[in-house]
Order: structure tokens, then sequence, then C-alpha cells
């Protein structure tokens, strides 16, 4: 879809990605419209309902039909937030983009702060939470390790604690629309794109309503797609382990043979059988898992399917 399009009279696009969010509808909205009333600016609110269950589609239809500026994409599935998101950004026409959630757990009070500052020139003005409040420690912790591991092995260098809470100028968007890649992870396509950026730092609060759709293995998954969407270290720390393995190979038949000509000592080979079997079979079956993570995505790409089907839509018109 090409969006590149001049300049329009919008100037904020709100893109909302929802999936079974019956229980905080009424209120996102309650919330979202009179801080953009306030401000006076033009805007459109996009909000993509991910293959829903519930009654959330439903809900959009109603608060869209008296509200033109409230738009609504349904698809015929389940795709993901990623995709949601990115679905969101095609049909996006204003000048700058704001990601955010249903839930209310990032401000929508901020984004009067984020327009100023888009204003002063900055393309990407992202949310840095400070606290998580809503998350267990377990969560907290595993959160943090995903940002100081993701930073090590990928080239791509993502703020702490940022989410998809942020605005994007032009520019960005632009930047962003290109990428058309099937495995997504936004947070580093965000950093990827370049341009000014600044971080506004707040307190992340509890949901309104409802619970998170995010499972520990969904997280997980997550956790993977990013690393490796965005960093080939794990395939090539691979061929590093292969060269320390034949030095350490050759080092113990160095041993053995001293071992055995200088002492006469013909070492029993039992159980150092088995110990080497048992340790390149796993770093075999691991150095496979990896690069099937990679041919797998791969795999999706060259398939050349959509990102997304788009069953119906409300105060727009899909192009």
């Amino acid at each position: 879809m090409d969006k590149n399009k001049k300049t329009n009279k919008i100037e904020l696009s709100i893109i909302v990605a929802m999936y079974n969010e019956e229980a905080v509808v009424k209120a996102f909205f309650e919330k979202i419209l009179s801080i953009l009333t306030k401000m006076q600016v033009t805007y459109e609110i996009i909000c993509v309902d991910d293959g829903s269950t519930d009654t959330t589609l439903s809900l959009l239809y109603q608060f869209s039909v008296p509200n033109e500026q409230i738009k609504v994409i349904s698809f015929s599935r389940n795709f993901g937030k990623e995709i949601a998101l990115s679905a969101g950004l095609d049909f996006a026409n204003g000048q700058a983009v704001i990601f955010i959630d249903a839930d209310l757990q990032d401000p929508p009070e901020l984004i009067e702060q984020f327009y100023a500052l888009w204003k002063e020139g900055y393309e990407n003005v992202y949310g840095t939470r400070l606290t998580r409040k809503s998350d267990s420690f377990f969560k907290k912790t595993t959160a943090t390790l995903f940002y100081s591991i993701f930073n090590k092995l990928s080239e791509t260098q993502m703020p702490s604690n940022a989410g998809d809470f942020r605005l994007i100028g032009p520019k960005a968007i632009k930047a962003l629309r290109r990428i058309r890649e099937k495995r997504r992870f936004m947070k580093g396509l965000y950093t990827w794109v370049g341009f000014r950026s600044i971080s506004v730092p707040y307190e992340r609060q509890k949901r309104v309503a409802g619970h998170s759709k995010f499972t520990f293995w969904s997280l997980w998954n997550f956790a993977l797609e990013g690393i490796t969407s965005h960093s080939s270290i794990l395939m090539r720390s691979w061929t590093y382990l292969g060269l320390i393995s034949v030095l350490l190979a050759i080092i113990l038949a160095i041993h053995l043979l001293y071992d055995y000509v200088v002492s006469n000592n013909n070492p029993n080979g039992f159980y150092l059988t088995i110990l080497t079997i048992l340790f390149f079979g796993s770093v075999q079956i691991t150095s496979l898992g990896i690069i099937g993570e990679y041919i797998s995505r791969i795999h999706e790409e060259v398939k050349g399917r959509p990102l997304y089907i788009v069953e119906q839509t409300y105060n727009l018109e899909e192009e």
C-alpha cells in the first residue's frame, strides 16, 4: 500500500491495536477524546481489531458511527500486535502518528507533550517507563534482562523500558512504511530507522480493566523474535564455538597421546566417549535449532504473503 502522500490537514493519527478489549473500549475513548479535544488539533483515531472474539469490534463500530474521526480496521483473523500496528500505520493520514495501547497504562496526557516535542523537530518521541506497577517481579526482571541482552547482541541499540507508546513524525513514518518484512519487531524498527529522538519518562499505571493477553510463552517468542530480527550474532557464535570445540579436541588428543606414550597409561575410554558424544551432540542440536529459527524467517519472507488481511473497515476506504 503506497501511503507516501503530500502533507494533509490531519495533524495526528492515533493508532491503537485491540484484541479482546471490550472491558476498556469505553474508558479509552472517553479519555483520549477529551485530551484531543483540549489540544484543538485535527486528528483521527485508527483502531485495529486484531481478530477479537468478544464484543470489541461491535463496540468500536458503535463509537465510530457518530464520530467519523474514529476509524476501524477489522482483520480476518488474529495477526498479532506488531502487524496490527503496521496496518494502522498503512492507513494513517496524519502528519504524525502516535501508537498507544487501549488499556490506558500509558497515560494519554503525555500526547500533548509528545506533540510539542515533535513541533520542536523530533521525529521519534518515545515514552520511557520509570516504574511498572502492574508487573510482577518476574516480569520486571525478565524485561530488564531482555533489553540488556538485546542491546548486547544487536547492532541497533534500543532504549531500555521504551515500548510502543510514542509519536513518530513524517520522515520516520515514510521509512517505516517501506519495511514490509513479515516477522516484525516494532520496538526495534523504531530505533533502526533513526532520525532525531527524545525520551519522555513517565510512571506506568495499572490497567483500567481487563487483563493482559500476553502469556509467558508469547512473551518468550516475542523476545526471540526481537533478537533474531535485529541480530545475526547467534548464528555467528556457533562458528566460534565450533572452533573452540576443535581446539579442545586437539588439546585432549595431545594429552591422551602424551599419557599413553610417556606414562604407558591406556585410559578407560567408555566415560570419555560418552561425555564427548553428549557434548558435541548437544552443540549440534542447539546450533541446528538456532539456524532453524533464521531459516523459518527466510521461509516466511519468500512466500510473499501480505502482512495482513482486512475483512472490513469503518469510516475509511481500503486502498
